[in-house]
């Protein structure tokens, strides 16, 4: 212990654990970053060690004074519902030669701080104590943790062991063992982290034989989170209620005192980019782990992402173990996701997988009744039957065709009937349907300025196998044909052929413009009017 102590940078030998833990991209963990880390850790590990009283020769300096003159400071800049907050949520946890760690009752409070307020924080402490440079840490420090069962084996996470910054002991309990807002001091609202909309209800939500198992699903969820279906996992197409069912998930979870984070896929890869980027990838890991719920909208666009999906791996690992509920929506079934790592297919496939398909034509009356009813609309049931008649796409284009003929008789100060809709409505016909197969080879054919016989044949320059995996892949998402059923509209190709060729469209699609407008025009031409 004392060579230890003498040496301000020991070596210590990783735990088990720690070596399971390793990060990835190993370079990115070297150097300065994983020095102030260790140091960190040595500070807090040594303020907390009993140990006998020493005297030493450098002025004293009382920590919490000083913060405090950096928080009068703040309350000259800072608007005060802000200041207010950051006053009760932050504690001086420890201070040596020049470094402060702080501590905060949750990883927001944290990511705030971390992102918004460090280069200030910094700035004005080195002018009040009038040195050259200060470093400031941040923890998060929960008051109490409810007893919980910790999985043995810590899961390995993408990059690396978790840090000083995020302490295992202090995790939340599961969902059975939470406490209710008031227990915890908090409101339910402080609860919901993401862009939960507060409309989206179970009781905003019109059940029909398209949506049912999944509304069951999704009401079960809510009574008991990570005791059944988990993952759920929900596909079908745009405006169908996918992300209504998530959101009236998240708002009774919130009413019932549970951590609810609710984000897009989008947004997930963005705050993995930006750790990674910032080298704070235990905050990352804080924000997605010490939760009790987590629901991921449109994880499609995971596909070909390789560190994001390897990063979900262990986030759903982490979760699913600790017994808390992870939901999924996507536009397709977990087996039609092309360049999707296998054993994330088996997770997304190891709860209940269901869809949610357009609604027949009850049930778009349906739907059109309840919106004219909490809207306090006066339209007549003739009105609606033409209007779920004419729209039968999806939600969305339904509620949208309902209130484009609700403006029209407002500003023309007319009474909302049958003729009036029908003029309204007039450019509007039942959806288009998908041209046969055959059609869709001959019509990939034509725009590419070939002949069907290029691309059934056994050429294989560039331009016809770009065109010829074109044809995979409208025939695979449009037709929705098996790949088999493929391989024999185009010559009799092998199915793992299709499967490439799909997989490729897919993949450059992503960054290739001109590939994206070639994809929409031609399923523009695949519906016939």
């Amino acid at each position: 212990m004392e060579n230890q102590a003498s040496d301000p940078r020991p070596a210590q030998t990783p735990c088990p654990e720690e070596r399971l833990a390793r990060p990835l991209f190993e370079d990115w963990s070297q150097d300065s970053s994983a020095v102030a880390r260790s140091e960190a850790d040595a500070l807090l590990a040594d303020a907390l060690a009993p140990r006998p009283v020493t005297e030493s020769n450098r002025r004293p300096i009382d920590p919490h004074a000083v913060w405090q003159q950096l928080l009068g400071e703040f309350a000259l800049e800072m608007p005060s519902n802000q200041l207010d907050a950051w006053i009760q949520a932050s504690q001086v946890l420890h201070y040596e030669d020049g470094h402060f760690i702080v501590g905060l009752p949750n990883a927001y409070y944290l990511d705030w701080a971390q992102d918004r307020l460090r280069p200030h924080i910094k700035r004005k402490l080195a002018s009040i104590m009038q040195r050259s440079s200060i470093d400031v840490s941040f923890r998060v420090v929960t008051a109490a943790p409810a007893p919980r069962q910790t999985p043995q084996t810590k899961l390995a996470p993408l990059y690396e062991a978790p840090k000083a910054g995020v302490q295992e002991s202090e995790k939340p309990a599961p969902p059975h063992l939470l406490p209710t807002p008031s227990a915890a001091g908090m409101t339910p609202a402080a609860r919901a982290i993401g862009p939960i909309n507060h409309k989206y209800t179970f009781d905003s939500f019109v059940i029909g034989k398209h949506n049912r198992i999944a509304f069951a699903a999704a009401e079960d969820i809510a009574r008991a989170p990570g005791q059944h279906f988990n993952p759920l996992y929900i596909y079908g197409g745009v405006g169908l209620g996918k992300t209504h069912l998530l959101n009236a998930i998240a708002n009774r979870l919130v009413e019932r005192g549970f951590s609810v984070l609710y984000c897009s896929t989008e947004q997930f890869t963005n705050d993995l980019v930006n750790a990674i980027r910032d080298r704070s990838t235990d905050l990352f890991r804080t924000k997605y782990r010490e939760i009790d719920v987590l629901l991921l909208d449109d994880i499609q666009f995971i596909v070909g992402k390789e560190s994001t999906q390897e990063e979900l791996f262990h986030t759903f690992n982490y979760l699913h173990a600790a017994g808390k509920q992870v939901i999924f929506t996507s536009d397709c079934p977990p087996r039609d996701m092309p360049r999707l790592e296998e054993r994330l297919r088996s997770r997304f496939e190891g709860g209940l997988t269901t869809d949610i398909v357009a609604p027949d034509f009850e049930t778009r009356v349906a739907i059109l009744q309840t919106k004219v009813e909490r809207q306090g609309m006066q339209v007549n049931y003739d009105v609606l039957m033409l209007i779920a008649d004419r729209v039968k796409s999806n939600v969305r284009e339904l509620e949208g065709a309902l209130n484009r003929v609700w403006l029209y008789a407002q500003s023309h100060a007319q009474a909302i009937d049958v003729a009036l809709a029908e003029t309204v409505l007039g450019s509007l016909t039942p959806r288009r349907a998908v041209c046969t197969p055959t059609h869709t080879v001959e019509r990939v054919a034509t725009y590419f300025g070939m002949t069907v016989a290029d691309l059934t044949g056994r050429r294989r320059t560039a331009d016809v196998a770009r065109a010829r995996q074109v044809a995979m892949f409208l025939l695979r998402t449009e037709n929705a044909l098996s790949l088999p059923a493929i391989g024999d509209h185009l010559g009799g190709r092998d199915h793992s052929t299709v499967s490439h060729g799909v997989e490729k469209i897919t993949s450059d699609m992503q960054n290739d413009e001109m590939l994206r407008q070639a994809i929409t025009k031609l399923r523009e031409q695949l519906y016939l009017p």
